[in-house]
């Protein structure tokens, strides 16, 4: 504390200099108080983070498992937080996971002998119901606690963080009382990789381990390269469902008490109460968005809701492009195209997230901090995306879909008819002549590797990454917006930016068909201000040459006619357009006049 303070001193009295250089009066010095508080206090958030993160009261708990620390990782700070954790939640058992294809067999082996997963008809694949009341994020239960409210933003959920670490903490006593804690060291992006970042989640959702498993490097690789002292992101979830001695599980535990917490400052994040990917898969939206956004922001890179996309037209020419949509919008389905012209190639990186960081030649270079695709199901088929009916035909996790007759997993989109019987998403017969409701929840997931992928890009592990010539944003409009249209630079490309909406689908709370504004497509997903956001955007723009920046376009392929049909191309048309607008293909550059013709459309 005494350290602290000493911190605080210090920055009073830079205060007191400011003012005094600036010839400013006292309210303009409170007013450099605020400018310290946002801006200079991140210079010593580093410091701040060491403070409180390891800082730990609680004795070594004698707890199965725990012994194990000491040959399990030298980071002393790591198997210090391993500890306070298992003080604090109480487990049965402690079991340290190394991401192998054993231990994942064993976690399965156990959830079907629990009635947690039912074995498919598939390689190596499962099928998982959720309960009724967890089958989405809870955007109003998700909060950013930041020092201050401001930091925080109007688009966010803010409480103090010493009020929230005390709500956490009260939930967090005892919640994993006769579970496992599982401790998962996972890397979003290649390992060793200069863009990549690496996290540790501590859960007591053996359905949540299978996941990460699939949905990022997670195991014995992440853990080694923290080495003894490296940094990481430490993310704390429990179901917040105890179990008394003798006490019976259920298929599918979870709390009606929800919370999604995420600490900017300190870089970590804590979720209770839920079991469903976007509030439990810790590694996803909460850190490859929320907190990476912040750190991002700290350190001059993008972190986006971006698919990555490679296309090589037929002379040999590749290009690499980022695009950004709101969720269930057609990103995977984009991310995994066939174009439709001959001669052409798409090839994938990834579908939702895009960490995007300078390399030395000035171009931005991005990977996806991704491992698998946790895709949408209904909707996908082999007409919309046969690559993703493909890249989940084995190894893969289904949630909330439809049980066939002959053990098989459907959903509304999958075959023009729907079979005659089936086994709905609430485990209950469903009869395509008598019922009425959907047999798969809308929001019904896939969560599959992406190396089974069959357009998977050669480049998709690239520690360096992939450069980036374009970036696209959209979003589902019936009416109003054109087909596509380019930013004049890259101020009018964060405009384009700022101005996405979209019309809302069923991955998230609210009415569906309502538009929603959702700038950059960030808006359930930003970890600070928006404003500040926007301001940060505009600040890439200035860290290279303009000629070395992507090129911003903004499309929209879900505008309707007056008879409710779909009026433009699909996916491979307008991409493979824009990719010859990039490259000139076709003598492009010599006619001008289309460089105005593109605007008006």
């Amino acid at each position: 504390q005494i350290y602290l303070y000493s911190i605080e001193i210090f920055i009073f009295f830079y205060n007191l200099f400011l003012a005094t250089i600036c010839n400013c009066n006292i309210n303009n010095t409170i007013m450099l108080s605020s400018f310290r508080n946002r801006f200079i206090g991140r210079g010593i958030s580093s410091i701040y983070r060491q403070q409180v993160r390891y800082y730990s009261t609680t004795s070594t708990p004698n707890i199965p498992g725990l012994s194990d620390l000491d040959s399990w990782t030298p980071h002393n700070k790591l198997k210090q937080w391993v500890k306070d954790q298992a003080a604090l939640l109480k487990p049965s058992s402690v079991h340290l996971c190394d991401g192998s294809q054993e231990e994942y067999n064993k976690l399965t082996e156990v959830m079907v002998k629990n009635g947690v997963i039912t074995p498919l008809d598939r390689p190596n694949s499962f099928l998982g119901r959720s309960d009724p009341d967890d089958v989405a994020r809870v955007e109003s239960r998700t909060f950013i606690c930041s020092k201050s409210k401001e930091e925080a933003g109007p688009t966010n959920n803010w409480k103090d963080p010493k009020e929230m670490k005390e709500i956490m903490n009260s939930l967090y006593d005892g919640a994993m009382s006769g579970r496992t804690m599982y401790v998962m060291p996972f890397s979003m992006g290649p390992v060793g990789s200069k863009i990549a970042h690496v996290g540790v989640q501590v859960t007591d959702s053996p359905f949540v381990v299978c996941n990460m498993r699939i949905m990022t490097r997670m195991g014995s690789p992440a853990l080694q390269s923290l080495g003894s002292d490296k940094e990481y992101v430490p993310c704390v979830h429990s179901v917040g469902v105890p179990l008394k001695d003798g006490q019976k599980d259920v298929a599918w535990p979870c709390n009606k008490t929800k919370y999604i917490v995420h600490f900017p400052e300190e870089r970590s994040i804590m979720s209770y109460g839920s079991g469903y990917g976007g509030n439990a898969l810790l590694g996803k939206k909460c850190f490859s968005l929320r907190i990476a956004s912040t750190m991002a922001r700290d350190d001059s890179w993008l972190a986006e809701h971006m698919l990555i996309l490679g296309i090589t037209n037929p002379q040999g020419e590749k290009k690499y492009i980022a695009a950004a949509f709101p969720s269930a919008c057609g990103k995977t389905n984009l991310a995994m195209m066939t174009p439709s012209l001959p001669g052409w190639k798409v090839e994938t990186i990834g579908d939702d997230i895009a960490w995007m960081k300078f390399g030395t030649d000035g171009r931005l270079y991005a990977i996806n901090p991704e491992n698998g695709f946790f895709g949408v199901a209904p909707g996908t088929s082999r007409k919309s995306n046969p690559n993703a009916v493909d890249a989940i035909s084995q190894n893969t996790i289904f949630t909330n879909v439809a049980l066939t007759d002959d053990n098989d997993v459907w959903w509304e989109g999958l075959t023009e008819n729907a079979p005659e019987h089936l086994i709905d998403w609430h485990g209950k017969d469903w009869n395509s002549s008598a019922s009425s409701k959907p047999a798969a929840h809308p929001n019904s997931r896939f969560t599959a590797p992406l190396s089974q992928c069959p357009t998977i890009d050669p480049n998709w592990d690239s520690p360096e990454g992939v450069p980036i010539s374009a970036i696209i944003f959209g979003g589902r409009r019936s009416k109003t917006v054109p087909l596509v249209y380019q930013a004049f630079d890259w101020k009018h490309g964060v405009f384009m930016g700022a101005s996405v909406a979209s019309e809302q689908t069923a991955a998230a709370e609210g009415t569906v068909g309502s538009l929603r504004h959702d700038p950059f497509a960030m808006l359930p997903f930003l970890g600070y201000n928006m404003a500040d956001y926007f301001a940060h955007w505009l600040s890439i723009g200035k860290k290279t040459q303009a000629d070395k920046l992507p090129k911003i376009f903004y499309v929209n392929w879900f505008r309707k006619n007056a008879q409710g049909k779909f009026m433009w191309p699909g996916f491979g048309e307008v991409i493979i357009w824009l990719i010859i607008l990039l490259i000139g293909f076709l003598l492009v550059r010599k006619l001008k006049r289309i460089n105005y013709l593109r605007y008006s459309m």
